[in-house]
């Protein structure tokens, strides 16, 4: 979790799954970061293995390209402090998502009519039972998984774009109690 718990190293790994491959000067230049700030984050999150080195260049202008994996964090920890940790992380990375959705979602967004027409925002409330989000969430990185090639850029159609796609499910519990025949989930404990 300290690997991933710095807003520099949230970045690279964002800006790698964009670039593909970056030196730590060209991080700097997109992030307003030193070369030597970029160079030592990326050797940080190489010694966890969320990046590895991509082969040529020296020093700085050496390339580093992101490790496929797909990050989860357990917010369900049995050390408490390991739990506030995990809370902490998590936080830090829903707020950088939710801040660009405002950005993207917002009239100012700086987009071509076509892409303001594509952009999508929705909200569904559905009855589930915990099974059936689990099998929810499983289908909906199914199709997430569908585009996955395309994280190298020669796999990329021409007039892609990188899109950030958010999937959230959790109960109400606040309303649970005004659903008729919904069992109270704090009688569950």
């Amino acid at each position: 979790m300290r690997a991933l718990a710095h807003p520099v190293r949230m970045a690279l790994l964002e800006l790698l799954s964009v670039a593909g491959t970056l030196t730590a000067t060209q991080a700097s230049e997109a992030l307003g970061e030193s070369p030597a700030n970029c160079a030592f984050h990326l050797r940080t999150l190489a010694k966890y293995g969320f990046v590895a080195e991509a082969g040529g260049g020296k020093g700085r202008e050496r390339p580093w390209r992101s490790v496929p994996l797909r990050i989860r964090v357990n917010n369900s920890q049995d050390d408490p402090k390991a739990e506030i940790a995990a809370n902490s992380l998590a936080g830090a990375w829903r707020e950088r998502w939710f801040e660009r959705a405002r950005q993207a979602l917002g009239q100012g967004s700086a987009t071509t009519d076509e892409w303001r027409e594509a952009r999508q925002a929705t909200r569904s409330l559905k009855f589930l039972t915990p099974e059936e989000l689990e099998e929810l969430g499983e289908q909906v990185q199914q199709i997430f998984q569908r585009f996955a090639e395309r994280i190298d850029p020669a796999e990329r159609p021409k007039g892609s774009l990188p899109v950030e796609l958010l999937f959230f499910g959790y109960p109400l519990t606040d309303l649970a109690a005004l659903s008729e025949g919904a069992e109270d989930p704090s009688d569950q404990r």
